[in-house]
């Protein structure tokens, strides 16, 4: 590389840029598609239906406990993907890189996104690549979109809810959020918090192939666990009721979110998801999730009632009731 740092010139689309794509993206990705330099990667599709989600991830700041921009990029596209029950095949990323920013910075970050990807089982086969004015980019911006095979008779919707059903959880809830923000602000705590973002199709497949009649998968990202029931409540028609005491919370995240006036509910994850099932299905879904890999700290948290429709309410540890109200504004921003 003839520059240590991201120049406007690396966008013009001149050798500068050609030098970059290759000794950088190409070199830490090594996909056979990207290698090939073409404006489109030509991939092989399984017969049948496809499923295709995109994001665009902007945290602030690009590394922090656990993780950085590029693991969190895969890791959401990858999850959403998997949520349709679908498996992650291929991603596109597209980089907005701000001049100024450093080579082995965006080196780093290239090498998270390619084992993340790894992790998954998913190949990076295409991207792009715009520089933008020193003071206009906050670093680097990445947008990843994802494909991914569908099998036959999988017909997973939000809107699937049915009374009677049970609400999985696969792990701990706010140890992205918590991590995000209190490296943003300069914030200490007597135990590490970190993010919790990884992928987490296996585990959907393993929960799938255990309960194959799940109603559906969301990952509680931004708005959290709070923002994702209210939204399957409204979908379906249904009220869901969530056991405080069952929901896993790690201390150290509990006592950061008092301290801050955050509700832990309404924190976001990167790591973490949730399945309605049948109830005769849960303890076998339950069982898929903790042998899967992030797993270990599933739990049943709740239920699915008929009425009042659209409505999520939380049952305390002291036996009183309390509405989950969905996320307004903006508590964290720049948290993915």
């Amino acid at each position: 590389m003839r520059s240590d740092r991201i120049l406007l010139a690396h966008g013009s689309g001149g050798t500068m840029m050609k030098e970059l794509i290759e000794e950088v993206f190409v070199a830490e990705f090594g996909d056979e598609s990207l290698k090939r330099m073409d404006d489109a990667a030509a991939l092989d599709l399984p017969p049948g239906r496809l499923a295709f989600s995109t994001d665009t991830y902007v945290v602030s700041p690009l590394v922090f406990p656990g993780g950085d921009i590029g693991r969190l990029a895969v890791c959401g596209t990858v999850n959403d993907v998997a949520t349709s029950g679908a498996r992650p095949l291929y991603l596109s990323v597209g980089f907005i890189l701000e001049e100024g920013l450093p080579i082995e910075d965006l080196r780093s970050i290239l090498v998270s996104m390619r084992d993340a990807a790894a992790e998954a089982g998913v190949r990076i086969v295409t991207g792009d690549t715009k520089v933008v004015e020193r003071g206009h980019g906050d670093g680097v911006y990445i947008n990843t979109a994802g494909v991914g095979a569908l099998p036959a008779g999988v017909d997973l919707s939000g809107s699937h809810c049915r009374p009677g059903d049970v609400l999985l959880l696969s792990g701990t809830l706010g140890d992205h959020g918590i991590a995000v923000i209190s490296t943003r602000e300069g914030l200490s705590f007597s135990t590490d918090i970190r993010s919790d973002a990884a992928p987490l199709n296996h585990l959907v497949a393993a929960v799938l192939a255990a309960a194959p009649d799940v109603r559906c998968f969301r990952d509680p990202t931004r708005g959290g666990l709070a923002s994702t029931l209210n939204e399957l409540a409204s979908a379906s028609g249904v009220s869901i009721t969530v056991e405080e005491r069952d929901v896993p919370v790690h201390d150290q995240v509990r006592g950061a979110c008092e301290m801050l006036g955050y509700d832990v509910f309404q924190v976001a994850n990167e790591g973490k998801m949730v399945a309605v099932v049948p109830a005769g299905q849960a303890e076998a879904a339950l069982a898929a999730m903790r042998s899967a890999p992030y797993g270990e700290d599933a739990a049943i948290v709740g239920a699915v009632a008929e009425s009042p429709a659209g409505k999520v309410y939380v049952r305390t540890a002291f036996g009183a009731t309390r509405i989950m109200d969905m996320l307004v504004g903006e508590q964290l921003p720049r948290i993915c």
